[in-house]
């Protein structure tokens, strides 16, 4: 299957990382390549691309449409959360900017037998590394009811989740839940028709288990300050996000990372020793613009924030405070 995944927010995040030639740049989720090929536009001649990406699927793809810049572009099957390790193991010291595109792609949802959609009636699978041996099935058939119930609420932010947890219970008691069909069966059961608002009854579900099983949120989590310490002075961190769990992390890490102190008020000097690791570019998200959306649905709910370090090199540890 050909990937038709469209960038979202393409020409605003690539206009925000400041590109020049000759620049070492890592797109984390490289996903079909539409950002690394703006980019790769921009750092050539002498330039170098980092593309990352848990996808053996998506990494093919990706190298079909970059194979114009195959002597500039570095491939790696590895999670972005990795990436000091990743640069090590590249013998590269730093980076002169990045982009993560957050969640799942077109391409993830349009692949019926990768289980991501309630669209299509496949295997559940959801996995975005195929050597991960847990899959979405995996999850249905062995969680209890109550951690069943915690993901729904906490990943998908779904209303009856308690409910569609005992039901899943329930049913997996009388035959497996492992196609993404069973599932939606289940969930629709769950789920009073009245309550529906028009949308898609096992969305909320769906999204909720993807995460789950990819450990999306932990991993941008751990991704962000690990990409900051890897980046140089001056260099940009881009972030697009498609759902308020995400969203909701980037800008709280964001903002610790800038914040020069985490020393109580009260206290007259700084003891912590935190030193500031740039600031926040973005002091509100940027949005798609209407066209964009009308064009592409998906880019309805994105959002971009970006980060620019600035602070590697000042080893102040004690500095006065107002109080």
């Amino acid at each position: 299957m050909a990937f038709e995944h469209s960038s979202v927010l393409l020409y605003e995040t690539v206009s925000a990382l400041k590109l020049k030639p000759g620049m070492t740049v890592a797109d984390g989720t490289l996903g079909g390549g539409g950002h690394a090929l703006e980019i790769l536009k921009r750092i050539t001649p002498g330039g170098r691309l980092i593309g990352i990406d848990k996808d053996e699927y998506a990494l093919c793809a990706a190298k079909k449409k970059l194979s114009a810049y195959k002597e500039n572009t570095v491939y790696v099957h590895g999670d972005f959360k990795d990436i000091k390790a990743l640069l090590l193991g590249l013998d590269i010291e730093g980076l002169d900017g990045a982009v993560l595109d957050i969640g799942v792609s077109s391409f993830q949802l349009d692949q019926c037998d990768r289980g991501f959609s309630y669209k299509q009636d496949s295997r559940l699978d959801m996995r975005m590394d195929t050597r991960q041996r847990t899959c979405a099935a995996d999850i249905i058939a062995d969680y209890t009811q109550r951690d069943l119930e915690r993901i729904l609420r906490d990943y998908g932010e779904e209303r009856w989740a308690a409910r569609i947890a005992a039901f899943i219970v329930r049913e997996r008691g009388i035959r497996p839940i492992d196609t993404t069909g069973r599932l939606v069966e289940v969930v629709k059961m769950a789920v009073p028709s009245g309550a529906r608002g028009g949308r898609h009854p096992a969305r909320k579900t769906f999204q909720a288990l993807r995460i789950e099983v990819n450990g999306e949120l932990e991993a941008l989590k751990t991704a962000l300050p690990e990409f900051a310490g890897a980046l140089k002075n001056g260099a940009r961190l881009a972030v697009i996000t498609f759902h308020s769990l995400e969203d909701r992390i980037v800008k709280q890490e964001f903002t610790r990372m800038a914040a020069p102190c985490v020393c109580p008020p009260s206290f007259p000097v700084c003891v912590c020793g935190k030193i500031s690791l740039g600031s926040v570019v973005t002091k509100k998200p940027i949005l798609p613009s209407r066209t964009e959306v009308e064009q592409n649905s998906r880019a309805r709910s994105a959002k971009l924030r970006v980060f620019m370090v600035t602070g590697k090199g000042d080893t102040n540890a004690v500095r006065s405070k107002k109080i």
